[in-house]
């Protein structure tokens, strides 16, 4: 029984004592435990088909004398669970039940006694078989999820061995010396095996990776900050949801607003990312430095900046660089992008410095100028190979002179040019960056199915099914 209590974990896996706000919430609806359930009773059932199990020794008390028995090369046929139902104990957690369950495995026996022995092959029906299982969920003192056994009941209606052997005549006088051991151990080792396989993935659940390195600079935490929050329809759970850069666990200075996640309960998972995880993402990669690029660089398959090109829209530059030198244009983000979300829209705040200069031909560069740039753009998202994909747009932005060595001159010549700048060189170089994405909770041949993403003030909502890959 254990891999159906494993596989229940699918969803609590997508998941410090006091209760605080959380950057990314994950609500499990009911419809989500109920795919969970056919898809864990799919996997036990073909798990248990292909299971080797060890042999059944044993001696019983006869009117004739002491039988021995032996079962040996067992393997199930036939395992159904007709009525198996899984729900939500508000409060505490999940409890499974299962009832006119039944199982038929063949096996190859032996019988020994003073008088005589005998063996061969046989049919074992264990039918109404009732299971009910509860497990409280909560979290460990490394805020990893963590999982145990609360109660436990099982019953079997009956056991019924078949047997063919030499000595027919004998078999009917028999079988219940082998019925009787296989009830026993049954009821007696169900629930006590439960209990080891839950206590095996609290186990594991200890192991999880909850800090994920999503690229070169940066990592994110989807430790729990709470413990899961059980309702009658849903279960919540908070995770920090906050990113960092690469060996650098510093603790932010702002912390997470708290948001509530609406009432729906079309999907099976609903994933809410508030602004407090895209604003620690900008503060990582600000201090990672990856906002900083060589614009030149990015636009050399356009054409090549020389300072010909601003000498042509600023007569200042033409006049101080009467022969052309190749140009570099250096952007320096001053501060980390400010991120906003409102109803229907993800807006960036970009406020950063550029730098242009001449490359001499003795390979040293002379700074011509520098203006200051405040920029607005917006965001879309989406959702691909379980990550969370952005791509900027930009809407407007502003200059300012900060400094100039070839002289005072209006910034409106430049705005046409670095618009052309931003939207080839900086934008497609940053959105090359986003592709990477931020990995959502998830586990192994699991995927987001139909995944629907909704901006809402101050969280990003995502309403998806899943789809488990047997």
């Amino acid at each position: 029984m254990r891999r159906i209590w494993c596989f229940f974990l699918l969803l609590h896996l997508l998941i410090e004592p006091l209760h605080a706000n959380s950057g990314l919430k994950v609500r499990i609806m009911q419809k989500g435990l109920d795919y969970g359930k056919k898809i864990g009773l799919e996997i036990l059932k073909q798990r248990l088909k292909e299971e080797r199990f060890p042999d059944w020794r044993g001696q019983e008390k006869s009117g004739v004398g002491d039988v021995d028995y032996v079962l040996s090369g067992i393997s199930i046929k036939t395992i159904e669970f007709p009525d198996a139902s899984v729900s939500l104990i508000p409060g505490l957690g999940i409890k499974l039940s299962t009832q006119h369950a039944y199982v038929i495995f063949s096996a190859n026996w032996s019988i020994r006694t003073w008088l005589f022995k005998d063996h061969g092959s046989c049919t074992v029906s264990v039918s109404g078989v009732f299971v009910t299982a509860t497990f409280n969920m909560s979290q460990d003192s490394t805020c990893h999820p963590s999982i145990s056994l609360a109660s436990c009941q099982m019953s079997i209606g009956g056991v019924e061995v078949k047997l063919n052997g030499t000595i027919s005549w004998l078999h009917k006088f028999f079988t219940k010396y082998l019925e009787n051991p296989i009830y026993r151990s049954l009821d007696t080792n169900s629930c006590p095996n439960i209990r080891q396989g839950i206590q095996q993935i609290d186990s594991q659940l200890r192991m999880l990776q909850v800090p994920i390195q999503i690229d070169a600079f940066a990592q994110i935490d989807y430790c729990l900050v709470n413990s899961p929050e059980v309702f009658q329809s849903y279960i919540d759970l908070d995770l920090k949801g906050a990113i960092y850069p690469v060996r650098n666990w510093t603790d932010l200075a702002f912390v997470p607003a708290p948001f509530i996640l609406p009432d729906k309960n079309d999907s099976m998972l609903y994933l809410g990312i508030s602004e407090y995880f895209f604003q620690s993402a900008s503060l990582a990669y600000y201090k990672a430095g990856a906002f900083n690029i060589n614009i030149a660089e990015e636009l050399s398959s356009y054409f090549n900046i020389t300072t010909k090109t601003f000498g042509n829209i600023i007569p200042e530059v033409a006049q101080y660089y009467v022969e052309a030198h190749p140009a570099r244009l250096n952007l320096m983000i001053a501060a980390a992008p400010v991120v906003s979300l409102q109803p229907d829209a993800f807006a960036v705040e970009i406020c950063a410095s550029m730098e242009v200069l001449a490359v001499l031909p003795d390979s040293t560069s002379q700074s011509m100028f520098t203006v200051d740039i405040t920029a607005s753009s917006s965001a879309s998202l989406t959702v691909f190979e379980q990550k969370l994909i952005g791509s900027l747009c930009l809407n407007r932005f502003q200059l300012s002179l900060a400094d100039s060595r070839v002289g005072f001159f209006e910034v409106s010549l430049l705005e046409n040019f670095l618009s052309y700048v931003l939207q080839n060189g900086v934008i497609p170089a940053a959105n090359v960056k986003l592709k990477n994405g931020f990995p959502l909770p998830s586990l192994d041949q699991v995927t987001l199915l139909r995944p629907v993403i909704k901006v809402n003030e101050g969280y990003l909502l995502i309403s998806t099914d899943i789809d488990y890959k047997l």
